[in-house]
């Protein structure tokens, strides 16, 4: 987030007072993914008349419009195709919530053709309120700091604590040149083709250079990624791989630079599609950063992205409702990636993401669904020394009619595995049409795709399984399949049914 409150300070320098409250979410404006709502509040020094602080929060907003009613549309190429985008709105000032003025913004997508605009602005509001709400808590505590121990004192120890990161991270900096020279490099595919190309040049003070030059250009398609999302994904790497137990804060980032050119979906012009970018994108660049450092088997490096929604629905003066009465998004978690001391962990959410699934209850009790199987997908962790995690069998039934959509990575490119270990297990999206007869087809929806299923029909996934690390020793008994079996082919094939299939695939692990 801090590139979006800087965004702001060097817009509305001089011009904001006290009880002014802003909010944005536009990619040029340090944005993620259109989503993702910040609302930022200046915290102004006793006089009132200097900025000494802001405090920010950021919250994903399920539906602020977009392609056929939904904010995360796997087919959008546009960037007014994902719903409402906000360089800068004064969301509050004088103590006055501009309730007309935002609804507008967020009303706007409808204007666009096949787009709507918010279909439950009511959510919104309540939601920004809730976000100026926690500003306003954190404004109050950092005031009541600076009445306690002066702002002078205050500032001290937040730069002191910035400083401390960047002695921490330059310290990494300096070990890894050591052991590993002053160059690493390291690349990876997303599944449509594209490639980041990663270098990093280490200095003798403990500097780096992360050089993403010889990355794709620009994608026809939502897997661009604003800059803020490189610099998350490194700031975030950088904490992991450093071993110090510091708060989270943009001192990791003072002995770096970042080059992204400009043009590559890295760093893409104002325009363009960016809503997976923040799911899956941000992905891959961890998988590039901690590959370059050598420390771990790739994990399942997706978010796995599945919504439904349902269609038809009555605002609430009756009258029926354009496209989706409702909408329900997850992200799925997979198998995380091995390390030089430790197997992987299977079913857990990784890097990037941090989400909890909706417990079965609460999703069958409020969607027209059945939550038919949640389970460990066993053998797809990457076999090694220390063996990657195992990823995950997600599969709905439709007990009414929804469109289903899938936004998901690893499904053609491999997790891979490192220092001899082997890949982890791809994953597969599936969509299983209920015949008249009672039998079954089976449907691969590739990586991103949203379909239209009939009561009866099933959305099955399958999320990948994380990289294995170390070769294997002459002799050591095999419990990952062989690099490169995939375990994505659950259908009853007509040799045999789904449960000797599967005992056949176990035999041959």
């Amino acid at each position: 987030m801090s590139y979006a409150v800087r965004y702001q300070h060097n817009l509305h320098k001089g011009t904001l007072s006290p009880g002014d409250v802003l909010v944005s979410n536009h990619p040029l404006a340090g944005g993620t993914h259109l989503p993702d709502l910040t609302v930022i509040t200046p915290v102004f020094d006793p006089t009132g008349k200097e900025i000494a602080f802001y405090v920010a929060s950021r919250g994903h907003h399920t539906d602020i419009g977009g392609l056929g009613g939904t904010s995360m549309p796997p087919n959008s190429t546009e960037l007014w195709q994902e719903g409402a985008a906000i360089k800068s709105f004064k969301l509050v000032h004088d103590g006055h919530f501009d309730e007309d003025g935002i609804s507008k913004i967020l009303l706007e997508p409808g204007n666009y053709p096949g787009c709507t605009g918010s279909r439950r602005l009511g959510d919104n509001l309540s939601d920004l309120k809730a976000q100026v709400a926690a500003n306003n808590k954190g404004l109050r505590l950092v005031r009541a700091l600076m009445e306690e121990y002066s702002q002078e004192v205050v500032q001290f120890y937040m730069s002191a604590i910035q400083q401390n990161a960047e002695i921490a991270v330059r310290s990494f900096l300096k070990d890894t040149l050591r052991r590993h020279g002053p160059t690493l490099t390291a690349d990876d595919s997303m599944d449509n083709g594209s490639y980041i190309q990663l270098t990093v040049n280490v200095k003798d003070d403990g500097r780096a250079v992360f050089d993403f030059t010889g990355t794709s250009c620009e994608l026809l398609g939502n897997m661009n990624a604003p800059p803020a999302i490189t610099h998350s994904a490194l700031i975030y790497s950088l904490r992991l791989l450093m071993g110090s137990d510091i708060p989270m804060n943009q001192g990791c980032l003072s002995p770096t630079e970042v080059i992204l050119p400009e043009g590559s979906f890295l760093n893409p012009p104002d325009g363009p599609a960016v809503c997976a970018g923040n799911t899956n994108t941000s992905q891959r660049i961890v998988d590039v950063i901690l590959k370059a450092f050598k420390v771990a088997g790739a994990s399942n490096g997706c978010m796995n992205c599945l919504g439904f929604f349902g269609e038809g629905g009555k605002d609430a003066s009756g009258k029926p409702l354009a496209g989706h009465a409702y909408a329900f998004g997850e992200t799925i978690c997979g198998g995380s990636g091995a390390t030089a001391t430790a197997d992987g962990a299977s079913a857990v959410h990784t890097h990037m993401t941090n989400t909890r699934i909706t417990d079965p209850e609460s999703l069958e009790k409020r969607y027209p669904v059945i939550l038919r199987e949640f389970s460990i997908r066993d053998h797809t962790g990457g076999r090694g020394r220390h063996r990657g995690g195992n990823g995950v069998v997600r599969d709905i039934e439709c007990r009414a009619p929804l469109k289903f959509s899938v936004i998901t990575e690893r499904r053609v490119t491999y997790p891979y595995g490192m220092n001899g270990g082997a890949p982890g297990v791809r994953g597969a999206n599936y969509w299983v049409r209920r015949k008249p007869d009672g039998s079954e087809r089976w449907i691969n929806l590739g990586p991103k795709n949203m379909v239209a299923m009939s009561t009866g029909d099933r959305c099955v996934i399958h999320t990948p399984g994380g990289g294995g690390y170390g070769s294997i020793e002459a002799g050591t008994p095999l419990v990952n399949v062989e690099a490169g079996a995939d375990l994505v082919i659950p259908y009853p094939r007509a040799s045999g049914s789904l449960a000797a299939y599967a005992t056949t695939q176990a035999a041959s692990a």
